[in-house]
């Protein structure tokens, strides 16, 4: 089991709400939060995907917003 975090874009429980569905759909994400209150508005996934990373760059994309691996 892998813990990832990123920086992201994300600003309020909205911004969480569009981006939930395309972190749920990912294979290999046993768990994942956003921390609100952190300048930086942390994720941090557990995993056990090697290509984790990507994916989660890519659906914050579609989305309209960035997750920058840390």
């Amino acid at each position: 089991m892998k813990i990832l975090s990123f920086k992201t874009t994300l600003k309020c429980n909205g911004c969480i709400a569009a981006v939930k569905p395309a972190l749920d759909s990912i294979d290999g994400i046993t768990k994942w939060e956003v921390d609100l209150t952190t300048p930086d508005r942390i994720l941090s996934v557990e995993t056990e995907s090697e290509d984790a990373a990507a994916k989660i760059a890519a659906a914050f994309k579609k989305a309209g917003y960035e997750a920058i691996p840390l």
